[in-house]
């Protein structure tokens, strides 16, 4: 009787993860599907809208990720209320993200609109074509933050309650909006470039409004709360300051591949970007476990967290082994997909195998991240993610270039970035500190 018992928890608990997973991974997957047709569409006009595109979605893109922990720490204080039975409470955190979202996504387009020129200036490396293409697609795009944020505000609370499937349906209504409207703004409508920022502004500006929508369902109050806004901030404070640690280092690496050649920083870039891909979809198991680590922890069950921890981090691993194998399955065949050119094959190459061998590892290390971020140990990980890039990336990416250590001395820090910051999670979660029960807030 008591082993059935135990299947039927373990079975359960597997549905859980699994049920939260994988709309969270069709979420993950929408946003860069989308970017590829987007690339697509505007690449048929030539490759002075591509570059503006490149250059001006750059900067977006990085404004955007920078708000996440509108997304990510709403999940974790929302879960652990949700744990507690306290649901209201849980939706609640959802409405003064909401608000957040509002007056940060209003700032970041008057900012934008400010200091468009200097930005795309500096990013192109003067008052050029590619500059003036840039600063004309980011001026219109950056209206939408606001809906972009709320978005984010929208999934964090959402996931908090353990839905991830209506996220799902709304990102990717948006996003099929926008696939639909991008080429025949750009075409037939005439705009061109613009047409492309145009079509990203409508779709976000209906996801945000249907998730605004979904929230005005639930009847919560709608008052802003000072006390809640600025426990958010102050969350919000670990989590951004862990995202410019993140882009130091790949910002660092992109300079000194480039300084190392042409082939040498295409094939960085190839390997880059399939190295983010993968880590959006390794981070399906991570979104689980926020929501299941935060309710476990917040309705006082710390070895129910305990358990999903080890669960999920086997799920991440495994997927990890998945990619390790299609990588290596594919070395002959991915790389030619994004260059013919002999040179970067060669260098690419090299990347191939440290970004194939890693996956393993980042998978365990995305999955427990989702735990600790869940646990609402955000502070840990800022401190260990600074830590990590301080010690192991950033040496030896900056060593690369004097000891003529080419793109194996980069790829190398990258790795040791993820190993160091999986030895850090490992040996937090095996102790207490983070398994704090009841209202962490």
């Amino acid at each position: 009787m008591i082993m059935d018992r135990r299947r039927r928890v373990r079975a359960d608990e597997q549905r859980s993860i699994v049920s939260l997973a994988l709309p969270a991974l069709g979420v993950l997957a929408a946003e860069p599907l989308y970017l590829l047709v987007d690339t697509a569409v505007v690449g048929h006009l030539g490759s002075l809208p591509l570059s503006g595109l490149a250059v001006g979605g750059s900067l977006f893109a990085l404004i955007a990720l920078l708000c996440n922990f509108l997304a990510y720490g709403t999940t974790s204080r929302s879960a652990r209320l949700y744990g507690l039975g306290r649901r209201e409470e849980a939706i609640g955190e959802g409405v003064q993200a909401s608000w957040l979202a509002v007056g940060v996504g209003v700032l970041i387009v008057v900012l934008v609109q400010l200091l468009a020129t200097p930005m795309t200036t500096a990013l192109a490396g003067g008052t050029t074509p590619t500059q003036a293409a840039a600063e004309q697609w980011l001026r219109i795009a950056v209206l939408g933050a606001p809906f972009i944020l709320l978005t984010l505000a929208g999934n964090g609370w959402m996931r908090g309650v353990q839905d991830t499937v209506r996220p799902f349906r709304i990102v990717l209504l948006a996003n099929a909006l926008s696939a639909v409207l991008c080429p025949i703004l750009v075409y037939p409508a005439g705009l061109g470039l613009a047409g492309s920022a145009v079509a990203n502004v409508i779709a976000q500006l209906v996801g945000g409004v249907l998730f605004v929508r979904a929230l005005l369902a639930t009847g919560a109050p709608l008052r802003p709360d000072r006390r809640i806004l600025a426990a958010q901030l102050r969350m919000a404070r670990d989590l951004v300051v862990r995202t410019f640690a993140f882009q130091a280092c790949f910002l660092s690496a992109a300079a000194v591949a480039a300084r190392m050649g042409v082939a040498q920083v295409a094939a960085h870039q190839i390997g880059l970007q399939l190295f983010f891909f993968l880590a959006l979809a390794l981070d399906a198991f991570a979104i689980a476990a926020q929501s299941l680590v935060g309710a476990s922890l917040g309705s006082g069950r710390p070895d129910q967290a305990r358990q999903t921890a080890r669960r999920v981090a086997w799920y991440g691993g495994a997927a990890g082994l998945v990619a390790t194998v299609l990588l290596l399955a594919g070395v002959a065949v991915i790389p030619r997909i994004f260059s013919p050119d002999p040179a970067v094959l060669e260098q690419a190459e090299l990347v191939w195998w440290w970004l194939a061998l890693m996956q393993p590892v980042a998978g365990v290390l995305f999955a427990l991240d989702g735990v600790l971020m869940g646990a609402g140990d955000v502070a840990y990980l800022r401190t260990l993610t600074i830590g990590a890039a301080l010690v192991g990336f950033l040496p030896l990416n900056l060593l690369a270039l004097p000891l003529d250590l080419g793109l194996t001395g980069i790829w190398a820090g990258l790795t040791l970035f993820v190993v160091l910051r999986l030895v850090g999670v490992l040996l937090r979660v095996r102790g207490s500190a983070w398994a704090v029960v009841g209202d962490r807030a």
